[in-house]
This record gives structure tokens, sequence and C-alpha cells, in this order.
């Protein structure tokens, strides 16, 4: 019985030492399993090989790419720019020099000359007896000759001329094809005692409506631009203007209109061609465009303006598409 006493405690430990490797097989199954242990921690790589850091992430002292915001060389946001007035070419002062023009496209004569320098005009005013109303009469001005014209300038982005001294003292707007005549000293009528002629003046001076009829279509077109232009510097103007001042700009808008109406309604076939309401709504948004600003004729219109192109912020390193450039992966 002794000698197997003296055998247990060696079977006893190889039979321990057989069942560890099971064991430990046992674990790291259930560790591959469930993601512990050993198996959560990723291999540790031997050392000597560089590793890449993490995509997106700059390595340690490496400058950072362009266009990151609060970085140098990062582009701010461009702030949107301010509306501007819609610039419409003025007319010049010689564009009606040597025409017979007539008063509505009806009656009268109005021709304006050269005399050096100085700007003259022929003019004969038609108008009513004052002793038989329903009878015409006509009154040339300062006799029949030439009356000398102040230059005003451009108060309104047009050129401005005035007979200050004429029997009728009168001021003479220069349109594109056309003269707009007011009378100055606020009364509309002339009377004119010696003549028993009651005149009128005020009102377009243009071409007769057969030489307009014509040329509708593209005076449609062009009235549509006009209109705009007007409506656009209008808002402009009002979006400029202080609180107090809004009111008086909106009041001369309305005058405008109706003003507008009131001329050209006695243009000769004014419905047939639009002549009329087209120089008005030009002098309209030119006179605006002048107030805020911009000489007319000095740019081009908003919607005929040459955008700026907008080059891209140049890249740093080489450029893969540049001409010369090695082809990638050398």
């Amino acid at each position: 019985m002794r000698p197997i006493r003296v055998l247990v405690p060696p079977l006893l430990a190889l039979a321990v030492l057989a069942a560890l490797p099971q064991a430990a097989a046992a674990q790291n199954f259930f560790e591959e399993l469930f993601g512990i242990g050993r198996a959560a921690k990723p291999p540790v790589p031997p050392r000597g090989v560089p590793q890449a850091p993490p995509q997106g992430v700059p390595e340690p002292g490496a400058p950072l790419p362009p266009g990151v915001p609060g970085e140098p060389g990062a582009e701010a946001p461009r702030p949107a720019a301010p509306p501007k007035p819609v610039v419409l070419k003025a007319p010049g002062d010689d564009n009606v020099l040597g025409q017979d023009l007539l008063l509505n496209g009806l009656n009268g004569s109005l021709k304006l000359e050269r005399a050096g320098t100085a700007m003259t005009a022929r003019l004969t005013l038609p108008g009513t007896k004052v002793s038989q109303p329903t009878e015409s009469c006509s009154v040339p001005l300062n006799g029949g000759k030439p009356l000398t014209l102040t230059s005003e300038g451009r108060p309104e982005g047009v050129g401005r001329f005035e007979a200050a001294a004429a029997e009728c003292p009168l001021r003479f707007e220069v349109l594109e094809g056309g003269v707009l005549v007011t009378p100055l000293g606020g009364n509309p009528v002339c009377t004119f005692s010696a003549q028993d002629c009651a005149t009128t003046p005020r009102g377009l001076w243009g071409p007769a409506a057969a030489g307009l009829i014509p040329r509708s279509a593209e005076f449609d077109t062009a009235r549509g631009i006009a209109d705009k232009a007007v409506r656009d510097n209008y808002k402009l103007m009002t979006q400029r203007a202080r609180r107090e001042d809004v009111r008086p700009i909106v009041t001369e808008q309305a005058a405008f209109s109706s003003d507008r109406e009131q001329v050209c309604r006695t243009y000769a076939r004014e419905g047939a061609h639009g002549f009329c309401h087209l120089r008005f709504s030009e002098a309209r948004a030119i006179a605006l465009a002048t107030r805020l600003g911009v000489t007319p004729g000095a740019a081009p219109t908003a919607s005929a303006a040459p955008r700026p192109v907008r080059r891209k912020p140049p890249v740093e390193g080489m450029n893969p598409d540049a001409v010369g450039a090695p082809p990638m992966g050398e």
C-alpha cells in the first residue's frame, strides 16, 4: 500500500497540468466571443514601424490647410454688396439740334440751335384767342428771332436751359428726341394782350406721330426698362432716406405718375407709339439716379454691368494638373 501513496501526488499534478490547456483555451474562446480581456486590445506593432496620424488630424507642427475658419489664409465671408442705382444713359444736349419740334406732336414750333457756345431757340407758341376761345392763334417769341438760352447745367441729370427774360419765361429740359418745356413762375398760361392770344406752352415738344408709330415696338421695350429703373431707384431712395424724409419721396413719386399721365395724354397718337411716356419715365429714372449720387451715362445699367470674375484662392503645394508638373505617384 505504501508505493500507492507515493504515486498519488504525481498523478494529481499530471491531471492538473493536462486540464490547464483546456481551461486556457476555453478562456480565450470567451474573451474572443465577448471582446474582453486581451482580445479587446489591438495588437502592438513592432518598434520602428512609423504610424500614420488619424485621418483629418494634422501632424504636430504641420501648417493647417487654408480655408479653416479663424486661421491664417482663411477667406472671410464677403458681405452682400449694397444695391446700386440703375443708371440710364443721359441724352446729349445736341441730340435735337436743328429739328422742328411740335408741342405734343401737333402744333407750334421749336428749334434749338447753337450760336458759338450758347444755345438758342426759335419758338412759336400755339394758343387760343382771348376774345374768341374757339379760335386758334400763335405767338412767335422775340419777334421770331433766336432767343438766347441760359444753361443751368444738369441738376436732374438732363441738360437744362432757361429763358427767364422772355415775354413768356420758360425752362427747357433736353430729352432724347424731344424737349420738355415748363413755364417759370408757376403760371401755366402766358397771355399776350397785343396778339389777343393765350398760350399754354407746357408739355413735351417732339416729332409728329407719323414718324413715331413705326418705332412703337422699340419704344415699348425701352419703356419697360425705364419703368423698372424708376421703381428700383425710387425703392433705393426710400431705403436710404431718414424716416421723416420718406413721406415727401412717396408724395413726389405719386405726383410723377400723375404728371406723366397729364402731359402725355394730349400727345398726338400717344396710345399708338408711347413716345411721351417713355421719355418722361427715362427723365424720372435719370433724375432719381442723380439724386442718389450717380452721374448718368458714367456707368452701364445694372442689368448690363459686367460681373467681376472671382478667382479661386491659390492652393499650397504642387498642382497635379499644372503644365510641367510630374505625374502623381512619382
